[in-house]
């Protein structure tokens, strides 16, 4: 059994905003350092295969799901002797979507639901050691396989950007410009050296 503690790095973003292509940067980065290094992510595919709804008709129930189910995953990565963890989806990204899942609906977020919701995402903040937060610029062209709602997208991308200011959660902006994604890994790189390699 052991005690040590992997370093994670968590993403979040509305969806088709390089979230996986920036992990799977730092990934190759990082084990090209020598670096045991696991990815977790496909949570809303996951809980749609569970039978339960996401996107704009994303619930409290699937919130939840995505939540308790992305911190099992980051347990038994660290479980596995991944010194790094790269959480595609961190655990306030749920919530962002919940929102905006709302919002596209003209609902509002029960009391009770949020603050517990909420208290639970809050619960996994002092496990990441970064988290960055990607920008949505609709000139890139997203994949027509997806049937993406524009609006709701947007939605998504306001909702995870008001959560991380009003919860004055640490988060780094990542953009769509290379420069942007270059400096993220760069800097993801860098505290893992450090870490590990001093």
């Amino acid at each position: 059994m052991t005690t040590f503690q992997p370093i994670r790095i968590g993403v979040l973003g509305t969806h088709s905003t390089g979230k996986t292509t920036l992990l799977k940067r730092m990934e190759m980065e990082l084990r090209g350092h020598g670096l045991t290094v696991a990815r977790t992510g496909r949570l809303g595919k996951r809980a749609a295969e569970a039978g339960l709804p996401k996107m704009q008709h994303h619930t409290a129930q699937s919130t939840e799901w995505i939540i308790t189910q992305g911190i099992v995953d980051e347990i038994g990565a660290a479980a596995q002797g991944a010194k790094v963890v790269l959480v595609d989806r961190a655990a306030h990204d749920a919530i962002a979507y919940w929102h905006a899942a709302l919002a596209f609906r003209a609902e509002t977020p029960p009391r009770l639901e949020r603050e517990r919701l909420l208290a639970l995402a809050s619960t996994q903040l002092p496990k990441y050691d970064l988290v960055f937060a990607t920008v949505l610029d609709e000139r890139v062209p997203v994949d027509t396989s997806h049937d993406y709602d524009a609006g709701f997208r947007r939605l998504v991308d306001e909702h995870v950007h008001r959560l991380l200011a009003n919860e004055n959660i640490s988060h780094q902006r990542v953009t769509s410009e290379p420069g942007s994604q270059a400096h993220a890994v760069a800097v993801a790189v860098r505290l893992c050296l450090k870490e590990f390699l001093v």
